[in-house]
């Protein structure tokens, strides 16, 4: 069983330099361990999505010109974060707002390449499937 992700988490991206964290607004109305928790459709960049520092993925245009400008060697910018697919897979059993609720091994795709996950769920003591 997995952790159930609440405001707090701690998000590492694969392209990113600096770890995040989650931020999960209250209009659920589902808590756990007295924060908000989250489901699949918390993944909007610069709401629930913070940036990861800077970026290193070539796929990134501003990456990609930076890399360009320096004759090829590999430039990171800063991080702004691009998430239109929700969390991926979700707990199959336990709903948040008619939702899948976040547990700690959903993955999040960002267009530049990065691949999201959660490095600690933001609380200990509810475990979901």
């Amino acid at each position: 069983m997995g952790k159930q992700v609440c405001m707090g988490a701690m998000l590492k991206c694969s392209m990113g330099l600096a770890p995040s964290s989650l931020v999960v607004l209250p209009k659920n109305r589902v808590m756990t361990s007295n924060v908000p928790a989250a489901n699949i459709m918390d993944n909007i960049p610069m709401t629930n999505i913070m940036p990861f520092g800077m970026c290193k993925s070539p796929a990134n245009p501003t990456v990609a010109a930076a890399t360009a400008a320096a004759m090829g060697t590999l430039t990171p910018m800063p991080c702004v974060p691009a998430t239109p697919a929700p969390w991926a897979p979700g707990s199959p059993t336990v709903l948040i707002a008619n939702l899948p609720a976040l547990n700690d091994s959903s993955k999040l795709m960002c267009i530049w390449a990065g691949v999201i996950e959660v490095s600690n769920p933001g609380q200990t003591t509810h475990d979901i499937p």
